[in-house]
Order: structure tokens, then C-alpha cells, then sequence
């Protein structure tokens, strides 16, 4: 059940110079994406950052795409997108579960990775999460995105620092 309850978002970070987002999208559900690449797009314009999009056939691809698109060296960050609506057999957890853990292992790697993988029960709150007027589920995936991508610029990897303690 959804609460009233206010939460806070982080202005867009402050990018120095150009950002290259890519979009994996798993259109299962198009209704639904559409909504979610809308907001992914506006918050890419606000930042001034650019977009590219692909598709892939579900949500257990993406994070594949992801980490194939990462190795590439073409983007700075990533936003996974598709939705995943609880059905009648225990598929809704397998792919709930290792979609999010996948995503999870490539931003432990350090991929700058806004997740925007909708779960839901039913299809109406999978609507008001991907309205860009309503919950903009995929505004706030870039958003992520783009706050990684600002840290990962803040603490670049060197290396002389990589695998030395503090």
C-alpha cells in the first residue's frame, strides 16, 4: 500500500563536460516503458546529457546489455528499464530477484547504473510509477544514473589506487 509520506530528491548533480546515458529497455509491457523512457528522456535533457536506446527481449537481458554496452567503454552510464507484474506462477520472483541482483554485482563493479525495473502486483500501479506526471519512476532512474556517473568523475580510478586500501 502506498503511503502520503514526502520523500526527497537530490537536485541533478553537476556534470563536467559531456554525459552519454544508453536506455535498456525491455518493452514487455510498452505501455508502460514508453511512460518510463519519457522521464528517463526529460531528466537526460535536463542535465544536458545524451541518449541512446536499445532493446532487449525481458528484464533478465538487461543486465547483460548493461555490462556488454559497459565493457564497450562508449557510455557513462546506464538506465535499466522495463516492468515485471506479479503473475500466477513463482516466475514474477526469479525474475524480480535476478534482474535486481545482476544490476546490483554490476554497480558493485562500478557501473553508474539507475535501476528502473518496475515490480508491481498489478498494472495499474505499474502506470502510476512510469507517469512522467506521476511517480516518473524513470526520471529518477537517470537521475541515479547521472549522480553515479558525477561520483564516479569526483573519485576517478587510478592505478596506484586500485587494490590499495584506503
Amino acid at each position: 500500500m502506498a503511503s502520503n509520506t514526502q520523500h526527497h530528491e537530490l537536485a541533478l548533480p553537476r556534470l563536467d563536460g559531456p554525459v552519454r546515458l544508453l536506455a535498456v529497455v525491455a518493452p514487455y509491457y510498452k505501455d508502460i516503458t514508453d511512460g518510463l523512457l519519457q522521464g528517463v528522456r526529460a531528466t537526460a535533457d535536463a542535465a544536458g546529457a545524451s541518449l541512446e536506446v536499445i532493446e532487449v527481449p525481458g528484464a533478465l537481458e538487461i543486465p547483460t546489455a548493461v555490462g556488454l554496452a559497459h565493457r564497450s567503454g562508449q557510455y557513462d552510464g546506464f538506465v535499466a528499464l522495463g516492468c515485471v507484474i506479479r503473475g500466477e506462477t513463482t516466475h514474477y520472483d526469479t525474475v524480480c530477484n535476478d534482474s535486481s541482483r545482476a544490476l546490483t554485482l554490476l554497480g558493485l563493479q562500478g557501473v553508474c547504473l539507475g535501476n528502473g525495473i518496475l515490480t508491481v502486483e498489478t498494472l495499474a500501479q505499474a502506470q502510476v510509477r512510469a507517469d512522467p506526471a506521476g511517480q516518473n519512476k524513470g526520471g529518477g532512474a537517470a537521475a541515479a544514473a547521472l549522480h553515479l556517473v558525477a561520483l564516479a568523475r569526483r573519485w576517478p580510478r587510478t592505478e596506484q589506487t586500485q587494490g590499495q586500501g584506503a
